[in-house]
Order: C-alpha cells, then structure tokens, then sequence
C-alpha cells in the first residue's frame, strides 16, 4: 500500500506557497540524516514528485535556508 495523497486534514486547501514551505519543511527535516551536498537533489526530487515549480533563484533561496536555516528539530 501507498500513500498518494496528503493525509493531513486541510491539506488539498493549501495554496502554492503553503505546500512548497511544507516541502521545504519535510526536506529540512530530512536532510539533517545527509550530506549537505544532497540537499539540491533532495528538494528538486521532492518538488518534482509534487508537481510544484518554483523559479531557480526560489529554489535556491531554499536550499540555502535548508543548509543554514534552524533545524526542524530545534
């Protein structure tokens, strides 16, 4: 079984900003296991599998935030 679907209650009603911050949220979270370095392939996989496009200078501005940013788990 798999899940193809959000599970969370409201989250179909997300707008394009509210699901890339979830993303990013999930892949900051994810990334504390990796190497830095896979932090790009990481975000862009995930953002792929959701089907959410953001311009490079967006997707850049993220993975350095996830690089620098406050864990998730702070």
């Amino acid at each position: 079984m798999t899940q193809d679907e959000p599970i969370m209650d409201g989250s179909l009603d997300a707008g394009h900003d509210e699901k890339v911050a979830g993303v990013v949220e999930q892949v900051r979270a994810d990334a504390q296991l990796r190497d830095s370095e896979e932090v790009a392939q990481l975000l862009r996989q995930r953002l792929d599998e959701t089907g959410l496009q953001v311009s490079d200078e967006e997707f850049a501005r993220h993975v350095d935030d996830i690089r620098n940013g406050p864990s998730a788990a702070s």
